[in-house]
C-alpha cells in the first residue's frame, strides 16, 4: 500500500461552522427552515425532511397507496436504496434496463415493459426512475409514457440535487421526488433525505407517516402504523449551513469531470456517460468506462488495482438490481446495457475539495496503466 495521502471517492465536505443560535433554536422551526431552503431552490411547493433518501422513497410509495402485490417498475442500474422500499410495502419490483448514452432508464424499453405487463393483466401501480450519478434522465419521455398509462411516477433525484433538465431542476418530475443528504453527497446534513411534491395532500400524508402517524391534538392517538422518519434539527442545521455552498460545489464537480474527460478521454477504449443537450448534470460522481476490446487489453480491474495501490479510492459502477441475489426472482426487461456498464465502469474520486495536484496524481496513475 502506498504511504501517499489517501484520496476518497466523495468524502464529506463540512466547511461551514454553524453558530449556537442555529443549533439551539426551535427544533421544528429549524427543520422547517431547511425544508423551505430546499423547496425554494428546487422550485417545488412542498417538502418533508426525513432521516434518509431511502425513507423518503418509502414514504413516496406509502402516500401513493402502494401495497402488497402491486407492481412497481424500477430502474435496474441504481443503488439498492431505490428498490428496497418497494419490498417494505410488499410490492413486486419489475426492473428495467438502461439506455447507453446516460445509463438511465431506457424509455423505449419502459414502454415495451408496460405494454407487456398490461397484456398479462398486470397494470403497474408506480414507476421509480433515477438520475444516475447526477446525470438527468430523459424525464419528458419517461413522464409522457407513464401519463399515457396513468402510472404515478417517483423521481429518485438522490444523486442529482442542483442538476437541470430542460431548464427545470431535478426534483420537479413526477408525483413525488426525493433527495438525499447522505455524507457522500454534494452537500450533506450528515445523514438525511427529503420528499418533494406539488400536492399538499401527499405532503401532509408524508409528514403524518414520518411522525409516527400521530393524530393531531395533545393525546397520543394512532390509527395507523407510522415511522420515526422525521429529520432531527441537528441534521437540518448542518444541511442548512452547507446549502449556501451547493452551486459552488456543483461547479467544482463539473470541472473535475471535464478534467478527467480532457486528460483521459483520448486513451484507447475510454468513454464517459453523456450529458444530453439542454441538461446540466450535478456530476455527483464521474464514471469512467473501459472497453477491453478497444483498450489494448486494459480492464477496469487493472485500473482500480493501480489506484488502490496508490491509496486512491475508486469503486465499480452500481451492480444492477436484476443481478442482485436478493432480487433473483424479480421480473426484468433487460437489453444488456446496464450489465456492460457495470462490467466496464469505474467511479473516480469526485469530491468537491480535490486539488489540482490530486487530479493530476489520479490521472497519472491511470495513464501509467495504459503505458502512456
Amino acid at each position: 500500500m502506498s504511504n501517499k495521502q489517501p484520496i476518497e471517492l466523495s468524502p464529506p465536505h463540512f466547511d461551514t461552522v454553524f453558530n449556537e443560535q442555529m443549533l439551539w433554536g426551535s427544533p421544528s422551526a429549524i427543520v422547517a427552515g431547511f425544508e423551505d431552503e430546499v423547496k425554494d431552490f428546487v422550485g417545488r411547493p412542498h417538502a418533508v425532511a426525513v432521516h434518509s433518501g431511502t425513507s423518503a422513497i418509502h414514504l413516496a410509495l406509502k402516500v401513493l397507496g402502494i401495497g402488497r402485490g402491486d407492481v412497481v417498475l424500477c430502474q435496474s442500474l441504481t443503488y439498492v436504496a431505490t428498490a428496497f422500499p418497494i419490498m417494505y410495502e410488499g410490492a413486486q419490483p419489475v426492473f428495467i434496463d438502461s439506455e447507453p448514452d446516460t445509463g438511465n432508464l431506457d424509455p423505449e424499453l419502459l414502454e415495451q415493459a408496460i405494454e407487456n405487463l398490461l397484456a398479462k393483466g398486470k397494470k403497474p401501480a408506480a414507476l421509480i426512475f433515477v438520475h444516475l450519478y447526477g446525470i438527468p434522465a430523459k424525464a419528458d419521455k419517461i413522464l409522457s409514457i407513464a401519463a399515457k398509462h396513468n402510472i404515478p411516477v417517483i423521481e429518485d433525484a438522490a444523486e442529482a440535487l442542483g442538476a437541470e433538465y430542460h431548464s427545470t431542476r431535478c426534483g420537479n418530475f413526477g408525483a413525488v421526488s426525493i433527495l438525499s443528504f447522505n455524507s457522500n453527497k454534494v452537500i450533506t446534513s450528515g445523514g438525511g433525505g427529503m420528499l418533494l411534491t406539488a400536492d399538499k395532500d401527499l405532503a401532509a400524508k408524508a409528514h403524518y407517516f414520518a411522525t409516527q402517524a400521530k393524530d393531531e391534538g395533545a393525546v397520543m392517538n394512532h390509527r395507523e402504523v407510522g415511522y420515526n422518519y422525521r429529520m432531527n434539527h441537528v441534521n437540518a442545521t448542518l444541511g442548512a449551513s452547507q446549502f449556501t455552498k451547493l452551486n459552488e460545489r456543483i461547479q467544482k464537480r463539473r470541472e473535475i469531470c471535464e478534467f478527467y474527460k480532457q486528460s483521459l478521454g483520448s486513451l484507447p477504449g475510454i468513454s464517459f456517460l453523456s450529458e444530453q443537450p439542454q441538461t446540466c448534470s450535478s456530476r455527483w460522481l464521474t464514471t469512467l468506462f473501459i472497453d477491453p476490446s478497444a483498450s489494448g487489453g486494459v480492464a477496469r480491474s487493472q485500473v482500480q488495482q493501480a489506484l488502490t495501490k496508490e491509496n486512491i479510492e475508486s469503486r465499480p459502477v452500481w451492480k444492477p438490481m436484476h443481478l442482485q441475489p436478493v432480487f433473483k426472482d424479480a421480473p426484468t426487461y433487460i437489453n444488456g446495457v446496464s450489465e456492460r456498464l457495470f462490467t466496464q465502469g469505474l467511479c473516480l474520486p469526485s469530491g468537491s475539495n480535490l486539488s489540482p495536484q490530486d487530479l493530476e496524481r489520479i490521472s497519472s496513475v491511470i495513464k501509467n496503466v495504459f503505458k502512456i
